[in-house]
């Protein structure tokens, strides 16, 4: 018989399918401190949390018996992972609990922004019978642009569609076969700005993300935009989208989400007309409490029962003996996944990765789920994918992954290679572990170097010139942008080549617009590692 301790309020109906069950014993004991955990959990499999318990150490060392901790929710920063993973404790959580909720009360704000309707009702009581002030649009035949095309992304373009309005859809995973798939277009975020009358993000906050729409999108934006944010604060320049309204650019906006919650008592969005605001509701409804309870307690059931199951968020312990020999390469595998995804264009199609040398002969998969993450956590932001769920996700998001082995590994012990092809290109990134350097970038396409994979990186493609490193090194220093190392590789001379160059801070995009304004340099990219 299996014991499970629920230590925050939980519903009764979602926790149902453990009460029920004929081979567990549930307790709800509410309010404990962390001493009182303590002296109990040693006779628990299973603890069902929210967000107000805090999981320690300490409770996990206690938890002799626990096989697993559920948190009813998305968050796991009461947890502690990493003691949780040390003692082989599973952690779940319940990601898509709340996608129906969310995708609603984006519709929502559509609707209100369209028909103007907490201005309208705010006229009203206040006793002012007023119907010429709000004369809104129909959504019937607008054109929706809807950027981030994951589970709520996806759900809102199905209702959207049923109200005769046209989809445009970008994601970085999203392929033209998807998208005919699912009856939408696939579209870049330009073409969106340019052609919706309305635009919702869904995408995760990330460095690529972060105020994606900004004053130059605002700058060629179709007038009259409607836009709607009930993903992240921060994807949309807050004060930019202020003076996009005010210029006429922009006809209104529904913000669930801001960059700083809650927003200061002197926030633009708050006083503004056009501008419509709730706090942070997305998740707010019953259905969704309850149903990342249901979530959580049936994956919770299926590893009691030593079953198959979904969602975890730490990897369970790997043999010691094999440990030691994966472990140094995690880092490694983690690093190149990162690199060749801020490398490469265009929507993620299938990652390939090749293990030659002693590593052919081992069980690689824990570093295959590192060179997702690294790929992954660039387009869906590093909170939002783990070693675990990595190839969960992956999968999802029509990702294959295909590994591939050889004994064979050219001048070194090891050699791990990802190639990442994409519906516009084919990249690759080679790299090993040197001793006494640690992990090394050994070839990057078909051009030999030797670089640390740390730090903020700038990736230059160019023909093999007289001159070239100069200009480019005269450009930086003018911006005060500091070269700490620099690797040029090439096969011919006189032909294509690359550059590698280590800066001591991040490059303005300005800068790397005028990088590629040089004579025989064709594109640069700023990596960050």
């Amino acid at each position: 018989m299996f014991k499970v301790l629920v230590s925050d309020p939980i519903s009764d109906h979602g926790i149902q399918q453990l009460t029920e069950a004929n081979d567990v014993v549930v307790d709800k004991k509410t309010g404990l401190s962390e001493e009182e955990l303590i002296a109990i959990i040693g006779e628990y499999d299973a603890l069902l949390v929210r967000s107000q318990t805090k999981v320690t150490p300490a409770i996990m060392e206690a938890g002799k018996k626990l096989k697993v901790v559920g948190r009813a929710g998305v968050g796991v920063d009461n947890i502690d992972l990493d003691a949780a993973t040390k003692r082989g404790i599973i952690v779940i959580n319940a990601p898509d609990g709340n996608t129906i909720t969310t995708c609603e009360h984006t519709f929502a704000m559509i609707m209100a922004l369209a028909r103007h309707i907490p201005q309208a009702y705010a006229k009203t009581i206040s006793g002012t019978w007023d119907r010429k002030s709000f004369l809104g649009v129909e959504l019937r035949n607008k054109t929706l642009g809807v950027l981030g095309m994951g589970r709520i992304g996806s759900e809102v373009a199905k209702r959207a569609k049923a109200f005769g309005m046209t989809i445009l859809g970008y994601d970085p995973f999203l392929t033209e076969e998807r998208a005919e798939k699912i009856g939408i277009k696939l579209a870049s975020v330009d073409e969106i700005v340019q052609q919706a009358d309305f635009m919702t993000v869904h995408t995760p906050l990330t460095a690529e993300t972060r105020h994606m729409i900004n004053k130059a999108k605002f700058s060629i934006m179709k007038k009259g935009m409607r836009i709607v944010n009930c993903a992240r604060g921060g994807i949309i320049d807050e004060l930019a989208l202020v003076e996009a309204i005010d210029e006429g650019i922009v006809a209104g906006a529904a913000f669930d989400v801001f960059e700083a919650e809650p927003p200061a008592a002197d926030h633009p969005f708050l006083s503004h007309p056009k501008i419509i605001v709730t706090p942070h509701l997305g998740a707010s409804t019953v259905e969704a409490q309850e149903n990342v309870a249901i979530d959580v307690s049936e994956q919770v059931l299926h590893i009691l029962r030593n079953e198959p199951f979904m969602n975890a968020v730490n990897m369970p312990p790997i043999p010691a003996n094999l440990q030691s020999k994966l472990q140094p390469y995690y880092e490694l595998g983690e690093k190149l996944g990162s690199f060749i995804a801020q490398a490469t264009e265009g929507a993620v199609q299938e990652i390939v990765v090749s293990y030659a040398g002693d590593l052919a002969e081992v069980d690689t998969q824990p570093i295959t789920r590192y060179i997702a993450r690294g790929v992954l956590a660039h387009h869906l932001g590093a909170d939002q994918v783990n070693i675990v769920n990595s190839m969960h996700l992956a999968k999802n998001r029509d990702v294959n992954i295909v590994i591939q082995k050889s004994h064979a590994a050219k001048d070194f012990t090891n050699l791990l290679t990802v190639t990442l092809k994409t519906n516009k290109e084919e990249r690759n990134v080679a790299g090993t572990l040197l001793t006494g350097y640690g992990p090394r970038i050994v070839q990057i396409d078909k051009f030999p170097v030797d670089v640390a994979p740390y730090g903020n990186l700038l990736l230059i493609s160019h023909n093999d010139k007289p001159g070239i490193i100069g200009h480019v090194g005269t450009l930086l220093g003018s911006n005060e942008i500091n070269i700490a190392t620099m690797q040029v590789g090439r096969k011919l001379v006189g032909g294509l080549a690359i550059m590698v160059l280590g800066v001591d801070k991040v490059t303005p995009k300005a800068v790397l617009a005028q990088l590629t304004k040089i004579s025989e340099l064709n594109t640069a990219k700023e990596i960050t590692l």
